[in-house]
């Protein structure tokens, strides 16, 4: 329905999720916030789904922020509620057994930079603004903003852009390490859409563990994570898809994977 959250489709294995909010920028509200939970729940358990696409309707916004007219009324409590409540949507999408690959149309700041950044890739349009201007409300980051933002970015950046609050473009923001890849608008949803088509066709139970030992290994020291690194390793020789890769190598032929 056009007054849903979110709207969502499927581009054969990939599914797309929008958030549907343009005329407040796609902004954060909490209705958003449970909406986009249940709808990542729900492509984690459904086979068909290989790789997600999340992006924002409209031309001008990816995710503009948190919604500030929600904000501006919560009590301390309801605040840190609230942290919680976008804190705990982002770390599902953050450790989806899927890659997620954030389409960043517009303005994603505050929220949307959040959003953004707990997302496994990242694609900009060239048009792209990205910022954490939390500083200019009188507020921090809270949705995991000071976190991921460092471990992408680095101490110096994250203050600079936690601090200052002005947002910055897509190509200084891969620069950084922000965003991986920065686009020409018009190609922005193509381009999008076969990075994750390409994924899609890859062997789901090999880009989950790359997904794992990513996340537990930039959590932990480096003997700590070796040391997951090769269990899972150890793990993949006990797949069917790890014999049909290895068997199409040796065949010379494109292997068929099928997450078992």
């Amino acid at each position: 329905m056009s007054d849903s959250p979110l709207l969502s489709r499927r581009e054969g294995d990939v599914l797309v999720i929008t958030v549907n909010r343009p005329d407040k920028l796609n902004a954060l509200n909490a209705a958003t916030l449970d909406a986009l939970d249940a709808a990542f729940a729900e492509a984690a358990g459904d086979d068909g789904v290989r790789a997600v696409i999340l992006t924002g309707a409209g031309p001008k916004a990816f995710v503009a922020g948190a919604d500030i007219a929600e904000m501006n009324t919560l009590s301390p409590v309801q605040g840190r509620d609230f942290s919680l409540r976008g804190q705990r949507m982002m770390r599902r999408v953050e450790k989806m057994p899927k890659p997620v690959i954030a389409m960043i149309n517009g303005f994603a700041l505050g929220g949307g930079l959040e959003l953004a950044m707990c997302c496994h890739l990242r694609i900009a349009a060239d048009t792209a603004k990205v910022g954490q201007p939390e500083i200019n409300l009188g507020l921090i980051p809270g949705f995991g903003g000071t976190q991921r933002l460092l471990r992408l970015a680095g101490r110096a950046a994250t203050l600079e852009l936690c601090m200052v609050g002005a947002p910055i473009d897509a190509t200084r923001a891969a620069a950084l390490g922000i965003v991986n890849r920065v686009v020409a608008a018009a190609e922005l949803e193509a381009e999008t859409l076969k990075l994750a088509t390409q994924l899609a066709g890859a062997a789901p139970l090999a880009l989950r563990g790359v997904i794992d030992c990513v996340n537990v290994g930039g959590e932990c020291g480096i003997e700590e994570g070796l040391e997951y690194e090769t269990a899972q390793f150890g793990l993949m020789f006990s797949t069917d898809d790890m014999r049909e890769g290895t068997t199409a190598f040796l065949e010379r032929r494109k292997p068929a994977f099928k997450g078992s």
